[in-house]
C-alpha cells in the first residue's frame, strides 16, 4: 500500500535469485525445511494503519478480560477434561487478526477476522522481518517491532513471558509430534534465542505432582511449560499425554491452556466494536437473535468455534447446511457476517488481499499487554491461510514492516 516502498519493491528490489536467497538464508537461520509458503514480498503499510489495528486489538481483549459476566460464560467454554487448576488472570499471549475493508469514507478500515489468546509465529517472524530487509536490501529505517523494541529489548521481554524466573533449562515448549509440525522454524529459533527445548507433549513423564522431560539421557524437571499444543489435534490424533489437564501439578504456565478456550472464535458474539462483524451462535439464531446477520446466505461464514487453520469453516451456507448440525451442537458454531476484504496489495500477479495479525505479550506481573510485532497472510482465494495458497505466486506467509 504505502508508497513509493511498494512500487519500489515490485520494479526494482524482487528478482528471483534473491527470493531463493531468502529462502535459503531462513532455512539456514532456523535449522529446518519451511513447509508453508514463503511470500515473495513483505507489505509496506503507514505506522498509523498499523498502530490503529493494534490498538484495536487490545481494545477488544480488555472488553472480553475486564467483563465479570463474560468470564463467567467463557467458563462454559472450557471442556471438562482440559480444565487447568489455578487460572492465570491474565492470558500471556494474544492474537488479533484483521482484514481492511473499504468505508463509505473511501478509506481502509480494519475489520476483525478472529482473537484467540494463543502463541503464534513470535520467533520465526522476527527473523522473517529481518531477512526480507537484509536479504532485499530494503531500507533500514523500516520497523515491524512495536514499542521502539529493537532485537534485544524484543527478545527480552520474550524470554520474560516464555522463560520468566528460571534457568532455560527447566522450561520447555511443548507441542504435539514437534517435528512434524509446519511451524517447527519457530521452535528451533526460541531454542537458539532463549535456551528452552522443544519437547513431544506425550514423552514427558509424570512423578507425583512433577513433570519432566528427557535429555541427553537424564530426566531434566520443567518448572514452566510454553504450550503450543493444541487440545483439537491432541483430541484428532488420540494423543495421551502423561498428565491430566485437570491435575495441581508443580508448574507454570506461559499461556495458561484455558485461555485458547476463554478468547477464541467464542467471543466474537460478546464484542461490541465497529471492526466486528455481526455475529451469532448457532442456536441462538435458531431461536430468532438474528439482529444484522445478513439474509443473504452469500454474506454469511458457518464456523466451529473449535477448530484451528481454518479447518471446518463453510462459506454459504443453506438451510440444509446449518439444518444438519445436531441441536445440541449448534452452541459449537458461529453464523458471522462475511466481510469483503479489498485487495489492497499490488503485485505482479494482481491485487491480493491481506489478513494481518497482531501479536502480544502479556509477561507476568506487567501491568498492560503489549503488541509486539505482526505477521500478515496475503492470499487471492476464499480462505488466508498459507495451507490455502500454496499453487499461487505472491501468496503465503509475509510481514508488515512500517516506516521509523
Amino acid at each position: 500500500m504505502l508508497q513509493p516502498f511498494r512500487n519500489d519493491f515490485n520494479q526494482r528490489q524482487f528478482t528471483p535469485e534473491r527470493y531463493a536467497a531468502l529462502q535459503s538464508r531462513l532455512e539456514e537461520r532456523t535449522r529446518t525445511s519451511i513447509d508453508f509458503r514463503i511470500c515473495e514480498t513483505p507489505c509496506f503499510f503507514s505506522r498509523e494503519l498499523i498502530e490503529q489495528i493494534a490498538d484495536t486489538g487490545r481494545v477488544l481483549t480488555h472488553q472480553l478480560i475486564d467483563s465479570p459476566e463474560y468470564l463467567q460464560a467463557s467458563d462454559a467454554a472450557i471442556p471438562d477434561r482440559f480444565r487447568v487448576p489455578n487460572d492465570n488472570p491474565r492470558p500471556n499471549f494474544m492474537t488479533a487478526d484483521f482484514g481492511l475493508v473499504r468505508g463509505e469514507d473511501g478509506e481502509f478500515h480494519p475489520k476483525l477476522v478472529e482473537l484467540q489468546a494463543f502463541p503464534s509465529i513470535f520467533g520465526y517472524q522476527d527473523i522473517l522481518c529481518e531477512e526480507y530487509i537484509r536479504v532485499y536490501g530494503l531500507d533500514r529505517e523500516l520497523d515491524w517491532r512495536f514499542g521502539g523494541l529493537d532485537g534485544d529489548g524484543y527478545w527480552k521481554l520474550m524470554g520474560r513471558t516464555i522463560v520468566g524466573d528460571h534457568d532455560p533449562e527447566n522450561v520447555v515448549l511443548t507441542e504435539v509430534e514437534p517435528e512434524t509440525q509446519k511451524t517447527r522454524p519457530d521452535f528451533n529459533v526460541y531454542e537458539d534465542k532463549l535456551g528452552i527445548t522443544t519437547v513431544d507433549i506425550a514423552k514427558l513423564k509424570k512423578e507425583g505432582n512433577r513433570l519432566s522431560y528427557e535429555r541427553r539421557g537424564k530426566w531434566v524437571p520443567i518448572e514452566r511449560i510454553y504450550n503450543r499444543a493444541i487440545v483439537d489435534e491432541i483430541e484428532r490424533k488420540k494423543i495421551e499425554p502423561a498428565f491430566d489437564y485437570r491435575d495441581e501439578l508443580q508448574v507454570e504456565w506461559a499461556g495458561q491452556p484455558n485461555w485458547y478456550f476463554r478468547i477464541s472464535k467464542f467471543s466474537l458474539p460478546y464484542l461490541d466494536h465497529p471492526s466486528v462483524p455481526a455475529c451469532v451462535f448457532l442456536d441462538d439464531w435458531f431461536d430468532g437473535e438474528r439482529e444484522g446477520i445478513p439474509e443473504d446466505r452469500e454474506r454469511l461464514l458457518l464456523k466451529p468455534l473449535y477448530s484451528f487453520a481454518g479447518k471446518g469453516i463453510q462459506f454459504a451456507p443453506t438451510d440444509a447446511d446449518l439444518i444438519a448440525i445436531p441441536r445440541a451442537e449448534r452452541h459449537d458454531y458461529l453464523l458471522q457476517e462475511r466481510m469483503k476484504f479489498e485487495p489492497v496489495i499490488a503485485t505482479p500477479h494482481g491485487p491480493t488481499q491481506a489478513e494481518i495479525r497482531v501479536l502480544y505479550v502479556w509477561p507476568e506481573g506487567a501491568p498492560e499487554m503489549s503488541p509486539v510485532t505482526s505477521l500478515v497472510r496475503l492470499g487471492r482465494g476464499l480462505m488466508m491461510g498459507v495451507d490455502h495458497n500454496r499453487n499461487q505466486a505472491w501468496v503465503g506467509g509475509s510481514a508488515a514492516l512500517f516506516p521509523h
